[in-house]
Parts: C-alpha cells; structure tokens; sequence
C-alpha cells in the first residue's frame, strides 16, 4: 500500500489553479525582457546612443549573470526553510527586479551620451541580478511541480500561453510611447511607462511565491540524496556540480539548440522595427502607426491561439523531439517569406507569414523547459541527487548570454551594413542587408538546431523507464525506513 500511495502521488496531475499561478509568474518573467526589447530601441532612436555602447548595454550585465545564475541555480538547490528551496527568492528577485525596472529609465535626452551610458547600465546590472534571483528558483519551481512525462509538457504549454500574452501587450507600447498625444518624446514616455511595467511585473513575479505550493519532489527524495541534501555546501560542491551537469548529453543538446534557434531569432528581432520604419515608412515612426505593434502582437497571438495547442497535442501524440524538429521547419518558410512580406505598398502583407514564422520561438520553450525536467530525473537516477535549480540556471543563462550576444551582434551587424542613427533616410544597399540579415540569420541557426536534435536520444520510453526506477528506489527507501520504524 506504502509503496502504490508513493508512486501515485508522484504521478498526480497539477491542479489547474496551480497551473494559472505558475503561469502568472511566466508573465512576469516574458513581459519584462519584452518591454525591456520595446524601450531598447529608444537608447539609439530616441537618445542618439551609438549602436556600440547600445551592444554594451546588452552584453555587460550577461557577463556577471555567467556566475550569478549558477550560483542562484546551487544555492536555491541547497536551500532548507519553512517556505520552501524556492519561493523566498522569487519573492526578493521579484521586487528587486520591478523597482530597478522603472529606475533604469528614468533617462533624459538633455544628459550626455556617456551619462545616460553608465546610468542605464548599473540599474540594468541590478535588473539581471534581480531577474536571476527571481528567474533561477521560478524555473526550477516548475521542473519540480510534476513527475509526469506529459503532464510536464502541459504545465509548461499553460505557462508559455500565459507568459505569451506579454508579447502580445508589449508591442503596444510603441504606439504610446510615439504618439505626441500621449507624450512629447518616446524618452519622456518612457520614464512614465516604465513605473507601470515595473510596479505590474513586480505583484505578478511574486504570485509564484504566495501560491505555488505543489512540489512532486520535494518530499519524495532519492535515498542517497537525504544524503546530498545534508551535504556541506563548499565551492568544490558547487564547482563539481556545474561539471557534473554540463556533461550529461542531452542537457548539452537542447542547451546549444536553443542558443542557436533563440538567439539567432534575438539577434535580428529588433530589425523588423527599423525594416518597418525605415524601409516601409522612410524613418517616421509615426507615419508606421501601429503596423510595428501589429507585426509583434499578431505574432504573439498566433503563437497563443495556434502555435501552443498544436504543440501541446503534437508532443503528448509524436513526442517531443519531432515536434521540436516540425515545427522548427515550419518556422523556416515563415523567415523565407517576409522577403516579400515586407512591402511599403502593402504593409498587410507581413502579416501573412507569422503563423508560420511563429512556430519557431512559439513552440521552442514548451518543449524545451519540459525536456529539461525530463533530464533532471535522468540526473537523479545517475547521481542520487536532484539539480532543477543547476540545469535551470545553467540553461536560462545560456540564453541570456546568448541574448547579450545577440544584442552585441546586432549592433554591431547594424554599423557594419552602414545604419545611421542620426538620419531617418538610409541607403538602398543598407535597406537590403537589413532584410536579408533579418531573413538569413535565424533560418541559418535554426537549420544548425535541427542538425543537433535530430540525433536527441531521451525520447518519451526512456523518460518512463527512468521514472520508474526512480519510484522504486524510493519505494525501496520508504519501505526500509518503514522495518526500521517498526522494528
């Protein structure tokens, strides 16, 4: 009885209301660097910041997320206290994160382009700071709330459908922040804007904190990881555990695949802003009117409306892996056909391509943050101990650091194709390389990704044969200690 009573329940499904509330936090955790994506462009058009210390701004701060993340990862893994290993640091990442938000826009076009400089850039450190006390434990939060192959991926489809809809607000914010009824300048709209964003975020991150109370592994811990668990927390721990975690195979898959699919999308993301003003609309971002808001939030919902149902039931009927390659291939002909998409004439035309373009990043995380959860028991059954906090760390660091890359690499891309900041009308060859830089490099990553996971071996059997074994090493455990009590 002991031993049926272990195994259900940690294949109970996670109650709706637990899902909503996990999902809420995903909201928080998609609208900052959405907004954040939004208001980045102001740096350059609205500041006159050069598009090389707009790179700096986006990789600095991700080289210190290089220790921090990990370092969040091991010591919320270790953590012992009455709220949980988690929720105490969604909670403090939350509030710092919100407060640093607001703070890190409160800029004006009357300081020098060093002062804005150096200002943006020590509260956007603290934002990444506050985002990796926040995003680390949150993530691992959801690794934990299920040990169900499927149930995983349903978790993660409501949390992304949730998370989506911050990318179908934030473009938006383009329309208030140009329009000179609302505000006189888009930086001047931004020091207003932002309180509100960074005061929403805030309560939302923190709705994770207060009410995400499911964990499916916490009191069901591996025999030899009671052991880990009382382990003395040292650097050599820490150090090994980050090794231990970069070897497993899988983990190195989804984690290069991602970078590659992500961030080659992130590298270009900001283009289709400037494609539509200055190609489309000769630099006038009012004469755009809300065509750049539409292209970003028509995306968003044919990834809320579309692209995640499909996923969902494509995973829990083909598996995750080709899913992942389907709709990554799809995504491809969406990329092919903004060459035409993008037209002055017809601006409807861009619209066109994104239920397909938007299989790509719409599908990309639902199945990746379910795979993780799947290799975090393949880890417990290798090691004896759990690292939901590690693998999340050391995965979402690698997409942030790869989105610093990204915005590094897009700044750059726009010096070297001849991008002038300081005038609304740029030249014909600067126009084309900045399509077909738009089209050419995330079709060129996301082919590379396919390559990858195509050989990905933890398919939905293995998954289950691990899941097992676990549960009746644990059976074992609980059964031992069960004679031991009685005896």
């Amino acid at each position: 009885m002991i031993e049926s009573n272990i195994k259900e329940k940690s294949r109970l499904p996670i109650p709706l209301n637990q899902k909503i509330a996990f999902g809420i936090g995903m909201l928080a955790n998609q609208m900052f660097p959405a907004a954040l994506g939004i208001f980045m462009v102001i740096l350059v058009q609205g500041l006159g910041m050069s598009p090389l210390l707009w790179s700096l701004i986006f990789f600095i701060p991700k080289t210190i997320d290089a220790i921090t993340d990990p370092l969040m990862g091991y010591i919320s893994d270790h953590t012992v206290s009455r709220w949980g290993k988690r929720r105490p640091y969604v909670f403090i990442g939350a509030i710092i994160s919100g407060f640093s938000f607001l703070m890190m826009w409160q800029l004006s076009v009357e300081n020098s382009e060093m002062h804005n400089f150096y200002y943006f850039l020590t509260w956007c450190c603290i934002f990444w700071l506050g985002m990796t006390i926040f995003g680390v434990p949150y993530v691992a939060m959801g690794y934990e709330m299920s040990t169900d192959y499927h149930e995983r991926t349903r978790l993660m489809a409501v949390a992304q459908w949730i998370g989506q809809w911050a990318w179908v607000i934030a473009p938006w914010f383009w329309v208030i922040l140009y329009d000179p009824a609302w505000f006189s300048s888009a930086a001047e709209g931004a020091k207003t804007l932002s309180i509100w964003i960074g005061g929403g975020c805030m309560v939302l991150a923190t709705i994770p904190a207060f009410f995400c109370t499911v964990n499916n592994t916490e009191k069901l811990e591996h025999a030899s990881g009671e052991i880990s668990a009382s382990k003395k927390v040292s650097l050599q721990d820490f150090i090994q555990g980050i090794i231990t975690t970069l070897k497993n195979k899988p983990f190195q898959k989804i984690c290069i695949s991602t970078f590659l699919i992500f961030n080659a999308f992130q590298t270009i993301a900001a283009f289709s802003w400037f494609i539509v003003v200055y190609y489309m609309n000769n630099g006038d971002p009012v004469q755009a009117g809300v065509w750049p808001t539409l292209f970003g939030s028509v995306g968003a919902l044919c990834t809320c409306f579309l692209v995640i149902p499909i996923v969902n039931h494509s995973a829990q009927r083909f598996g995750k892996k080709r899913t992942l390659l389907y709709t990554q291939s799809i995504s491809i002909f969406g990329y092919m056909l903004f060459w035409w998409g993008f037209s002055p004439d017809k601006p409807w035309l861009m619209l066109l391509p994104l239920p397909l373009f938007a299989f790509g990043i719409g599908g990309l995380f639902t199945i990746m943050m379910s795979m993780t959860a799947d290799i975090c028991d393949m880890d417990e059954l290798e090691t004896g101990e759990r690292r939901e906090g590690i693998f999340g760390a050391i995965y979402w660091w690698m997409v942030k650091f790869g989105a610093a890359l990204a915005g590094g690499a897009s700044g750059l891309i726009l010096s070297v194709i001849g991008f002038d900041q300081s005038t609304a009308v740029q030249t014909e060859e600067t126009l084309i390389l900045l399509r077909l830089s738009y089209i050419c490099i995330p079709i060129i990553g996301t082919l590379a990704a396919i390559m990858i996971m195509r050989n990905y071996e933890l398919d939905e059997q293995k998954a289950n044969d691990i899941r097992t074994q676990l549960d009746l090493i644990r059976q074992k455990s609980t059964t031992t200690k069960v004679e031991s009590y009685s005896n």
